[in-house]
């Protein structure tokens, strides 16, 4: 039975992919920042733990917990957009939106990509189309688009350490799916944003090199 780990499963993408991988026959453990959060992913036949990925003992708890792990699939989902405002940033909202996005990834990719080798599998992260550095066409969200752009590169360093190892490193741009952060004008569903991103890590072909990828598996440029 294959294996998929999502991190940051409450709502939103990262529930729905739990959803759809149980469903599909697979084993998944899943994260939330909240017990009650994680007792509703238990109740659907995921394994569960309490993760903030902003505390870095309960991230080093999470490695030990994942121990002797194989997993085809491990998705970094958990992530905030920070102020809806551009301008002067706010220290409080600068170190939240980049502990979140940038330094979780920093700890946990390292954490995840031996257990992804392990089974020669898929390490992605839910990156944004707003981080891309050659297709930006506007400036706003510039706190978002600069922690995303970062985790880009965090991706990329990743694919340099693991991908001779068996890891194949991918960003994905999940869409603009109707979430709370997407809003209810978005384009996209949860379903149908998270069964894009399940497929398109499924055809992906293994590969040394870090992609950047729509949800539906069209490349992006960084």
């Amino acid at each position: 039975m294959p294996t998929a780990l999502v991190i940051g499963a409450s709502r939103g993408i990262g529930h729905e992919l739990v959803q759809q991988y149980l469903q599909s026959g697979w084993r998944v453990i899943a994260t939330a920042r909240k017990v009650a959060d994680c007792d509703a992913l238990l109740d659907i036949g995921a394994e569960a733990h309490t993760l903030d990925v902003t505390n870095v003992e309960a991230v080093a708890a999470l490695g030990w917990k994942l121990d002797g792990e194989r997993l085809d699939v491990a998705i970094l989902n958990a992530g905030v957009y920070g102020p809806r405002q551009d301008g002067f940033p706010m220290q409080t909202d600068f170190d939240q939106v980049m502990h979140t996005n940038v330094l979780a990834a920093m700890r946990l990719l390292p954490m995840l990509g031996p257990l992804v080798c392990a089974a020669r599998g898929k390490l992605a992260v839910l990156s944004s189309r707003m981080g891309s550095l050659s297709e930006r066409g506007n400036p706003s969200g510039s706190l978002y688009r600069a922690s995303k752009a970062a985790l880009n590169s965090v991706l990329i360093d990743a694919a340099l350490t693991f991908g001779s190892k068996g890891a194949t490193c991918v960003a994905l741009h999940p869409g603009w799916v109707r979430t709370a952060m997407g809003g209810a004008g978005a384009d996209l569903s949860v379903e149908e944003s998270a069964a894009g991103i399940r497929k398109t890590l499924a055809e992906l072909p293994a590969t040394e090199k870090a992609q950047f990828r729509n949800y539906d598996g069209t490349p992006i440029a960084w």
